[in-house]
């Protein structure tokens, strides 16, 4: 089970979870974000993680699918992941959901790339539906992801969990880990996050980024230079 190589935009990298389930990728905008689309073949409804800032192209991909988007779940609300939520809702109605911490950012962060990368602002985003918090599930017909507070990267970042497959947003890449100088970025909490939340999953959980490549678990825990570095520096805080 695994995704494409590296796609552009148009390109949807696939895979087969289950029967029922199938999960695409799409890679969109200036940014090369990762956006993924969840699906139900049986119900044909899905769930989209973090739209980029590209709704024509990710609406395209769902009907590609075969299914409709009935919620757009974002792991934080920096602008390379939020600007394709209001063109993507007001395509299909589906609810939006983020982290009440990233509420401001949501709110007041695009605002500078309208000027530095010729955003419309007609993509500003709409307030959320709701808000998800830790143990939350996001769910829909057929298809329910587990939301995991993971933040750092910002103060409401999220990572989604189901079946073996881990959305982990801006806070685990393959081999590094998201940038925290940005404002509301912390290092030692998004260490915290990765460590005793993400790669407590089972180790053969495939992780599914905001940017680059696939990875797992496993990998992560093994190779990630950062993961390395701060486990050691806890071992030798606690007199290992």
């Amino acid at each position: 089970m695994a995704v494409d190589g590296a796609a552009a935009c148009g390109e949807a990298p696939r895979m087969d979870v289950a029967n029922e389930i199938m999960v695409r990728g799409i890679v969109v905008g200036v940014f090369a974000e990762n956006c993924w689309v969840v699906g139900n073949r049986r119900t044909g409804e899905a769930i989209c993680i973090d739209p980029g800032d590209q709704p024509d192209e990710v609406l395209a991909l769902a009907k590609d699918m075969g299914v409709t988007i009935k919620a757009i779940a974002n792991s934080h609300a920096h602008v390379d992941h939020i600007l394709g939520v209001r063109g993507v809702q007001a395509a299909t109605g589906a609810t939006f959901l983020l982290h009440q911490s990233d509420l401001d950012l949501l709110r007041h962060g695009w605002q500078g790339a309208v000027s530095s990368f010729g955003i419309d602002e007609s993509q500003a985003p709409p307030d959320p539906n709701g808000f998800v918090t830790n143990g939350d599930e996001v769910e829909v017909a057929g298809l329910k992801l587990k939301a995991i507070a993971t933040p750092g990267h910002t103060p409401g970042s999220v990572s989604y969990y189901a079946d073996g497959l881990l959305f982990s947003g801006d806070t685990l890449f393959r081999g590094s880990i998201g940038r925290t100088d940005l404002p509301g970025g912390d290092f030692d909490e998004e260490m915290r996050s990765i460590t005793n939340e993400l790669l407590t999953l089972p180790e053969e959980t495939i992780v599914l980024p905001g940017h680059m490549q696939e990875t797992t678990v496993a990998f992560e825990r093994d190779h990630n230079p950062f993961v390395r570095d701060w486990l050691r520096r806890q071992r030798e805080a606690a007199g290992e």
